[in-house]
């Protein structure tokens, strides 16, 4: 609201200032600030709200060292996150930009699901919360919607560089050439990102096509197919890694904030040409979102970190990875996933992992074997006897050395 009402300013009076709000880098600063102000300041608001409502954490017992003294804490902190991210995107962003829409629709979707899990594990004493095969609905409906607008919206475009002889004769004659006119009108497209192939670029049609050529026009079945798998598979990730203070928020303010050199490269036509990447046009609003979102992610943390004044809840979690999984997608990042979120990906393949050992062991054995003292991973070391805080900062370590490998993918060919 406050860029158009700049740009209105600035066009209509010349108002002194005004233009600082065409620029992204300056927008993107201001919605950190105003998330991390929000967070912080009003956060505490809500946790008094929260605990007044009585929503307070109930602590399975399952013989863990600091447990006991959890129960109580007030849960659904994610309203926090959610709220101090979308109030600077409403203040900053270009509304009408698709992916900003997405990523507002992503947000309200998995909030929802998300408090509706929380309300019912609170106020209906079901342990269980929402069904598991309503989380997944719900995921599924988000990823189909996700997929097909990013494939079907027709501001959703990719230019791709010339051909390597075209780029050096429009050199040669004019070697300050602006970098545009290197590469070729906008088009739909669906390519994407995979280190390790020719290009660092691989096309889902490919996926398909091999079989016939005449296929290439459902490759859309196929991107929203993946979109779904993502989706499902990271949200449910960060669900997981959330179990100790500071560990979900604090990984995945590493992850978005890794999305957002990504989304400002891509959508950056100079920078594109120079990384030799895919240019996205638009894609680089989504640096505005993904800003406000690091900073809500932060202040969060402000009462997160150990011992915690306030829990995210599914609430916060679902919707963290939902939405870190829809920004990946969208800079056609998403295969840098497993490599990025390395930490939810462990976390989830512990779980896999135990559950599946301890029902082969007992069915060939008679008796259930455990691969993990305990799963998800974070509890493992817990169990090993090492304090959360030591734990949740060795995995932000790792955490900031996995997106230091996904930068570096840039330039892997």
């Amino acid at each position: 609201m406050l860029y158009y009402l700049f740009e209105y300013l600035e066009e209509q009076f010349q108002l002194p200032g005004a233009s600082l709000f065409g620029f992204l880098t300056f927008r993107a600063a201001l919605a950190m600030i105003l998330a991390l102000l929000f967070s912080t300041i009003y956060g505490k608001r809500i946790i008094g709200l929260l605990q007044r409502k009585q929503m307070g954490e109930t602590i399975r017992d399952l013989g863990l060292e600091g447990q006991k003294e959890k129960a109580g804490t007030p849960t659904m902190g994610g309203i926090i996150i959610i709220l101090a991210t979308l109030i600077p995107v409403f203040l900053l962003a270009k509304l009408e930009n698709i992916y900003i829409i997405l990523l507002i629709v992503t947000t309200f979707w998995m909030g929802v699901i998300g408090f509706i899990d929380d309300y019912l594990k609170k106020f209906k004493n079901d342990k269980e919360g929402l069904k598991g095969r309503f989380k997944i609905l719900g995921q599924v409906g988000l990823g189909v919607i996700v997929g097909a607008t990013l494939f079907f919206h027709q501001d959703v475009t990719m230019k791709e560089k010339l051909p390597i002889e075209q780029q050096k004769i429009l050199l040669a004659e004019n070697p300050d050439i602006s970098p545009s006119k290197l590469f070729k009108d906008e088009a739909k497209s669906t390519k994407t990102t995979i280190p390790g192939v020719k290009g660092n670029e691989f096309d889902y049609a490919d996926l398909i096509t091999w079989i016939s050529p005449d296929l290439e026009k459902y490759a859309w079945i196929v991107f929203i197919l993946i979109s779904v798998l993502i989706i499902a598979a990271v949200s449910n990730g960060a669900n997981l890694t959330d179990g100790i203070d500071g560990l979900a928020a604090g990984t995945s303010a590493i992850i978005v904030l890794t999305l957002g050199i990504f989304a400002w490269v891509s959508g950056n036509i100079i920078f594109s040409e120079y990384l030799n990447i895919m240019y996205i046009p638009r894609v680089e609003e989504i640096t505005i979102y993904i800003t406000a979102f690091v900073g809500a992610l932060i202040g969060f943390l402000w009462y997160n970190t150990y011992p915690a004044q306030v829990f995210m809840g599914d609430t916060g979690s679902l919707t963290i990875g939902g939405i870190i999984a829809v920004i990946a997608i969208a800079v056609r990042k998403e295969w840098l996933i497993p490599v990025l979120c390395g930490i939810f990906l462990a976390e989830n393949l512990s779980v896999v992992m135990q559950v599946s050992w301890f029902k082969y062991t007992k069915k060939k054995y008679g008796e259930g074997r455990r691969i993990f003292k305990m799963s998800p991973l974070h509890h493992h070391y817990q169990k090993l006897g090492y304090h959360e805080s030591k734990i949740v900062t060795r995995f932000w370590i790792v955490g900031i050395l996995l997106a230091i490998v996904s930068i570096v993918t840039l330039k892997i060919r």
